[in-house]
């Protein structure tokens, strides 16, 4: 599930992971399953796509690719397409709505086919995966109570898959990460999981499950090893293997720059390296301006906000205004609200070199620029920042 760079989840947030991927005794096998993923090549082309970040590339070939994969197939990968979309901007709120319809959408088809064909599998499969990229998003909007009401069954559907199919290697992932929050999880957490009358985990073997999925899975290896490797860099404390797992992603999916920037945003707070994170974030810059990412308005962006933070912390001051101007500039509508960072950014830099006038001019602009609901609170802190400005100096 993708979220910002760098940032580890708070306990509440983890416990809603622990509910969401929760469920009963799985159920008993039909009598003659149906096993395996229907088209399972073309589709995990698409899934590539969408780690690529050619969201409508992706969409583009949904279109065409069901028949001959079932069509519940292509409703859960549509879903999965716009959620990696929202995960590059997650303040961004503006897809909520049709996100939402989607989702219920694929979760209905995917549960309507269940109940065609309980034998089949891959029906199960995607049924888990519909329902876990809705849980992600709940997660993400605060809909926790929602989100753990919905994920009871996600585990479930997924350890059908596998009584049905014991090869496929796809379900695996889910329910090793169950297994391992359930073991990490907080106190608080652990009491609910006891009065739901939900199964424990095991850190080692949850895992060692994921890494199934790393190593064998078909469609899910790309998703698994993002996953593991905010666990190896939350949970883990594995910064090495964290970047390396990122590295990998880089290598395969290059036209995403989620993966980059958050390589710059690791070394950054884990490694404090701050000029291997500026020169992650030229790289960044510069492979937008060529045309070799996609969603480039948002990368050069997060770029230039990125090697902001750097320069400043390299002592760059005026090159660090530069790069802080460039987005000014550039007025971008993605990432959410960066022209208002922007601002702040300018503003903090201003007071630091004692240029104040400059300072609550960038203030005032943060504060007109801030988006209404103001996730990462520009306003109060320029406010706060404006409070504190210097009285003039006398003439």
């Amino acid at each position: 599930m993708p979220g910002p760079a760098g940032r580890r989840p708070p306990a509440a947030a983890t416990a809603v992971l622990l509910l969401a991927l929760a469920a009963a005794a799985p159920a008993r096998a039909a009598a003659a399953p149906v096993r395996g993923l229907t088209d399972a090549a073309a589709l995990s082309h698409i899934y590539d796509r969408i780690l690529d970040a050619d969201f409508s590339g992706a969409a583009a070939a949904l279109a065409s690719a069901c028949p001959p994969a079932p069509a519940p197939a292509c409703e859960t990968l549509g879903v999965v397409n716009r959620w990696w979309r929202m995960a590059l901007d997650p303040e961004n709120r503006s897809e909520d709505a049709a996100f939402s319809h989607a989702a219920d959408a694929a979760i209905h088809a995917d549960e309507a086919w269940t109940e065609q064909e309980p034998e089949r599998a891959e029906a199960w499969l995607y049924l888990g995966g519909a329902l876990a990229a809705r849980v992600q998003w709940k997660v993400l909007r605060g809909q926790r109570l929602s989100a753990a009401r919905d994920g009871v069954r996600i585990k479930d559907a997924l350890e059908r898959a596998l009584a049905l199919d014991p090869s496929m290697q796809d379900a695996w992932f889910g329910i090793g990460l169950y297994h391992y929050y359930a073991a990490i999880a907080p106190l608080g957490a652990k009491i609910l999981r006891w009065l739901l009358l939900l199964p424990g985990g095991s850190r080692t073997g949850g895992l060692q499950e994921m890494l199934r999925t790393h190593s064998q899975g078909e469609l899910l290896k790309g998703e698994a090893d993002y996953q593991l490797h905010l666990i190896y860099l939350w949970y883990e404390h594995d910064t090495g293997e964290a970047l390396r797992l990122l590295d990998s992603l880089r290598t395969r999916y290059p036209g995403n720059p989620l993966f980059p920037l958050q390589v710059a945003a690791v070394q950054d707070a884990y490694l404090h390296d701050h000029a291997a994170s500026l020169a992650t974030a030229e790289q960044i810059l510069r492979d937008a301006g060529a045309g070799h990412l996609h969603q480039p308005q948002l990368a050069e962006a997060a770029a230039r906000l990125q090697m902001a933070t750097e320069l400043s912390a390299l002592g760059r001051v005026d090159d660090a205004i530069a790069a802080l101007r460039a987005v000014v500039a550039a007025d971008p509508s993605e990432p959410y609200s960066a022209v208002a960072r922007a601002h702040l950014g300018l503003g903090t830099l201003y007071d630091r070199t004692g240029r104040h006038d400059l300072a609550a001019a960038e203030y005032r602009a943060a504060i007109d620029s801030a988006p209404a609901d103001d996730p990462y609170h520009v306003r109060d802190r320029a406010r706060e920042a404006l409070a504190h400005e210097p009285p003039p100096r006398a003439h």
